[in-house]
């Protein structure tokens, strides 16, 4: 399994120890820890000088403050938090606002852009209409995502119902994945969102998947290792302009691949498209 998605996390946070000598800190290394504590990824971006400029400190002030904290030097207190950024807490990613609003938009657009352009340069149309086919021919489709990932999981599972009965979204509150892995067999598809900040168990959850023998469909972020144990492994690009992952290009993967399930379904299938909207129609529901 990916080493990224396993990456040991350190016994005490970053902030974790700011708060901890908080009530300790004269009033120049208090202002400091307010500063960092609402920005704690500019750490990572700034040096020392140019820290104490933004709060307004001195730089034996920086000094002493990583220094309480436990740190031998401030590179290394920059190293913890990069780790820190690294693991996708959107705290770790707030800066302090710089650029006008013009400015800031075109960023994101230029961003959002840019990751649906990478992420779909290295997937082909091909792979999407065989992972829609194996949803269309399977047994069962199980649809996997904790966290973000769920949002991704519960969309793809909405849309590709109106065409495929036996479509199920995963975890059920007040069911444990155990009870729903030894219900998965090797007729079925796997559909299995792995976004970062995943939780800690997916990698044993996938690993307990693939070994069911199902088809098995991984959407992860640019930075994951392929896959080689799964059947497709496609990887996004969530870069963002702010402080929170952009999944656009996810969310256009799982838009073209419920598409392609409704195309690739036929005619016979998409009865059960219409027979809904009959219904619909019928009880006046929508």
């Amino acid at each position: 399994m990916d080493a990224r998605m396993q990456q040991p996390v350190p016994k005490q946070s970053f902030l974790q120890r700011i708060r901890n000598e908080l009530r300790q800190m004269h009033p120049a290394e208090r202002r400091l820890a307010d500063f960092v504590l609402s920005f704690p990824g500019e750490l990572a971006s700034y040096t020392a000088s140019e820290l104490a400029r933004l709060a307004n400190v001195s730089n034996a002030t920086v000094s002493r403050f990583v220094q309480r904290l436990g740190y031998t030097n401030y590179e290394e207190a920059r190293r913890h938090v990069r780790s820190e950024q690294m693991s996708g807490a959107a705290l770790y990613r707030v800066v302090s606002p710089a650029d006008p609003p013009d400015q800031t938009l075109h960023a994101h657009l230029q961003q959002i852009h840019a990751n649906i352009d990478r992420s779909f340069a290295a997937i082909t149309l091909q792979e999407i209409d065989d992972v829609a086919q194996a949803m269309l021919s399977a047994r069962r489709v199980w649809i996997v995502g904790f966290r973000t990932s769920q949002s991704f999981a519960t969309y793809l599972q909405w849309q590709v119902q109106q065409i495929i009965e036996n479509t199920v979204s995963l975890p059920h509150a007040g069911q444990t994945m155990a009870e729903h892995i030894a219900s998965i067999g090797r007729e079925d598809c796997v559909i299995a969102y792995g976004l970062r900040r995943q939780v800690r168990a997916f990698p044993l959850i996938l690993s307990q998947i693939v070994k069911t023998g199902a088809k098995t469909m991984v959407v992860t972020d640019d930075d994951c290792e392929r896959l080689g144990e799964v059947t497709w492994h496609f990887r996004c690009q969530t870069a963002a302009a702010g402080p929170l992952y952009s999944h656009v290009a996810v969310m256009a993967l799982t838009d073209l691949l419920a598409t392609r399930v409704m195309e690739l379904a036929g005619a016979k299938r998409r009865g059960r498209l219409s027979a809904i909207e009959t219904l619909h129609d019928a009880i006046e529901e929508i």
